[in-house]
């Protein structure tokens, strides 16, 4: 993971955890290790900005995993989870994550998003024009191909259990 890396790089991470809950969930029934992701993107560069874009859902133990992220560096941005009349519900960060890789772009060399949505394509190649290096972490198996293209340098997620938390097993 150290293709172009340099230590004097300021980076900015953003992570729709959304998006890597359920890929995890989805591919390996577990869960991501953020810890261990952030730790690998950073590699010894400089950390301008790290943000966890998460959707409060009211379920156990989701604000003791926003500590978590909190306590192992990220900035944590949170929203309600939307429900509407006759039940649909939506709950998504993209224009927020894009107003705020807008606004942090300037002060970046390096953008690094963690997700694997296709929607962010655009929003990279924007980023790219105005100088940054883009970096895309994530699950290769459920990643958009074109968000692949676009990016400088892609981390897939598939190649290491090291990025995936073991469940616990519950004692009788």
């Amino acid at each position: 993971m150290t293709k172009s890396r340099h230590i004097n790089q300021r980076i900015g991470v953003f992570v729709d955890v959304q998006n890597m809950y359920y890929s995890a969930k989805h591919l390996y029934n577990c869960k991501v290790n953020f810890n261990t992701v952030l730790k690998q993107i950073i590699a010894g560069r400089k950390l301008i900005r790290a943000v966890a874009y998460v959707i409060k859902a009211d379920v156990k133990d989701e604000n003791t995993f926003y500590d978590a992220l909190a306590e192992m560096g990220f900035e944590v941005k949170s929203k309600d989870l939307q429900v509407f009349y006759g039940g649909a519900k939506k709950g998504d960060w993209d224009v927020g994550i894009a107003m705020d890789v807008m606004r942090l772009a300037p002060k970046l060399d390096v953008l690094v998003l963690v997700s694997g949505d296709g929607d962010f394509s655009d929003l990279l190649e924007h980023a790219k024009s105005l100088g940054c290096r883009v970096e895309v972490v994530a699950f290769g198996k459920t990643t958009s191909h074109k968000l692949k293209e676009v990016a400088d340098f892609f981390v897939d997620l598939d190649t290491s259990k090291e990025y995936l938390l073991k469940k616990r097993k519950k004692s009788s």
